[in-house]
């Protein structure tokens, strides 16, 4: 060997070897490859040749058994990467296509390749070399598959590198860098545009992973400030663990630990915020279960009333996992994703946290956003960090939108692909309830008539309350269910109006007039007591509304203030059955005008099943 190939060789070597590699794919091309004695072709583009050793690095110390060969012209460049690649167990094989009547030894090259895989070798072959056009196949490795009756695995390979000012900008590995190889499914004797769109999703899937696991220095500084913020993140979990609002015993979740192992089988990770991203994601988890009854569920939840939606699950303890989501502290969601390595992460709505994201790119886990919103707010925010933010959405795998408004949002801010699937919340169940306690209720409440204000904020109870003071004169005996967002407010809501409180054990009389229902996970009970109900967070304060469909869906006459910037594609699907009040005249016009019809048909859309297939699909490939 001359001193050029040696020098090539160790550089190639020292540079595929340090490089921090992800090796994933289709389980069946694994298997395929990793058989010995079942001989197959592996296709890859010409331009990531200089990478193609990395998958005998792979490979080789998981089955020594196995033998490598790889078609390569007979030119110069050629006979030199032969050279560098044999000491590895490389063996080249020489020839190419014949042009313009000149042989170049194809013929001979292919019948050589067609022996080798009859006696089990892998052959690997770039149909678009070794002349081009770049990414275009050619017939070679078609005719190789079909006469020797093997499947094909298109690889996908990127690494940090330079791109060489060659014909088809030939790919040069740098040392210490990070890349990813992906196999793609096995095909059995395709045909050209088969395996050519084959080989432009793995290689296009590699490059973006590369891409998304590259350091910004936004990155940095993020790690930092996670890093330095830890102990003042210690201390707020300790005072919030005092006022209620994390459980005893389960506090070292929030940095990564736990007692509970990660189940065998294939994982995947859903994260919802609260209570309504935990009850429009439900649908999706059972579908996804159904779908593959050999999976399990990683659901996460940022609050203690998440949990409770989750933990009455019928599947809760089985087959779906709950764990509170760490901080983003660098080390603690390093513990969280060694110990549970989930296979794809789906994040509901709004959940965007640059350092969970980048952790998981950086192991190559997809990250999925369903449901995906950015409010008014939310947009302005990423805008001013504009870099960093088109950073983070360039990682995630995928966007599924509300709708044309939040899609166009995150394509602003170079999110791709966006899709615009329509709310889940649309596919979610009516609201349960319980149904021995809505008689017992009922036979209390009678025939009064009965107004709910559901999931009010702080400065609206004072509005509705005098909405419905002013409503009695035309209705005495009107009984208003007030149901605070956050049922913690109970006594002072208490004591400040003087109401009874449903969690003290507190019932209604006939001479109630305002019932405080100050309980979790009830709002399908009271929804069904109400001949009409307001929806809060929309009349007073920041606003940004609540979900609609809810009461809608139960047939129930609904008010909502105008601040409902966080609904608006909603509101314009139920625009013709809504009622919007402007202030407290507004709302009590509607209190004391007639029954209102509701329109219930449409609410419901099929968006489960498209996330469900999408979602498999993503992880599975």
């Amino acid at each position: 060997m001359s001193l050029s190939s040696r020098l090539l060789r160790l550089w190639l070597g020292l540079c595929l070897r340090s490089t921090r590699w992800q090796v994933s794919g289709s389980p069946r091309a694994v298997e395929t490859l990793l058989t010995p004695g079942q001989g197959s072709v592996v296709a890859f583009w010409h331009r990531s040749l200089a990478l193609s050793p990395a998958l005998w690095f792979w490979a080789r110390p998981q089955e020594p058994r196995l033998a490598l060969r790889f078609l390569v012209s007979r030119n110069p460049d050629g006979v030199l990467i032969a050279k560098i690649v044999r000491p590895w167990g490389i063996i080249g094989i020489h020839g190419s296509s014949s042009k313009k009547g000149k042989d170049k030894g194809g013929a001979a090259a292919l019948r050589t390749a067609l022996k080798e895989i009859q006696s089990g070798s892998i052959v690997g072959i770039t149909p678009d070399g070794p002349r081009g056009p770049a990414e275009q196949v050619q017939p070679g490795a078609v005719v190789l598959s079909r006469l020797a009756g093997c499947a094909v695995v298109p690889l996908g390979m990127a690494c940090t590198s330079l791109r060489l000012p060659s014909w088809d900008g030939l790919t040069f590995p740098l040392p210490f860098g990070r890349g990813t190889l992906i196999m793609g499914e096995p095909l059995f004797q395709p045909d050209g545009p088969t395996l050519q769109a084959a080989l432009h999703d793995v290689s296009h899937r590699a490059e973006s992973s590369v891409r998304s696991q590259s350091s910004h220095p936004a990155d940095r500084l993020w790690r930092m400030a996670g890093t330095l913020l830890a102990p003042a993140l210690t201390v707020m979990l300790r005072v919030r663990l005092h006022r209620g609002r994390e459980l005893p015993g389960r506090l070292r979740e929030r940095m990564g630990l736990g007692s509970v192992r990660r189940p065998r089988g294939a994982l995947l990770w859903l994260h919802a915020a609260s209570v309504g991203e935990t009850l429009c994601a439900m649908p999706l988890a059972d579908a996804l279960l159904a779908s593959r009854p050999d999976m399990r569920i990683l659901f996460t939840t940022a609050t203690v009333t998440g949990s409770e939606i989750v933990a009455r699950h019928p599947l809760y303890g089985q087959r779906i996992i709950h764990r509170f989501i760490p901080h983003d502290v660098p080390r603690w969601l390093r513990r969280f994703l060694n110990l549970w390595q989930p296979e794809g992460a789906i994040f509901v709505e709004s959940e965007l946290w640059p350092g969970i994201i980048a952790a998981c790119a950086q192991r190559d886990i997809p990250v999925m956003l369903v449901n995906g919103r950015l409010s008014d707010r939310s947009s302005r925010r990423w805008n001013r960090l504009r870099g960093p933010a088109q950073h983070m959405m360039q990682r995630l795998s995928w966007v599924a939108a509300r709708g044309p408004e939040d899609a166009a949002r995150f394509r602003d801010l170079g999110a791709s692909p966006v899709y615009e699937d329509g709310d889940l919340k649309q596919d979610a169940p009516p609201l349960p309830y319980d149904a021995a306690e809505y008689g017992r209720l009922k036979a209390l409440i009678g025939d009064r008539p009965v107004f709910v204000a559901a999931s009010t904020h702080p400065g609206e109870e004072e509005l509705v309350l005098q909405a419905a003071e002013n409503a009695r004169k035309c209705q005495p005996d009107l009984l208003t269910i007030l149901v605070p967002r956050h049922p913690a407010r109970g006594s002072e809501l208490a004591a400040r109006f003087n109401l009874p409180r449903r969690s003290t054990g507190q019932d209604p009389t006939p001479q109630t007039q305002v019932w405080l229902a100050d309980t979790l996970g009830e709002l399908g009970l009271f929804f069904r007591l109400a001949n009409r109900c307001f929806l809060g967070n929309s009349l007073a304060g920041k606003g940004g509304g609540h979900n609609p469909f809810e009461p809608l869906r139960l047939g129930v006459p609904t008010a909502t203030g105008p601040k409902m910037e966080n609904w608006r594609e909603a509101m314009a699907t139920v625009s013709d059955t809504i009622h919007v009040t402007n202030d407290v005249e507004c709302l009590t016009r509607w209190l004391e005008s007639p029954l209102p019809p509701v329109r219930t048909t449409g609410l419901q859309r099929s968006v489960v099943n498209v996330l469900r297939d999408r979602i498999l699909n993503t992880v599975e490939r």
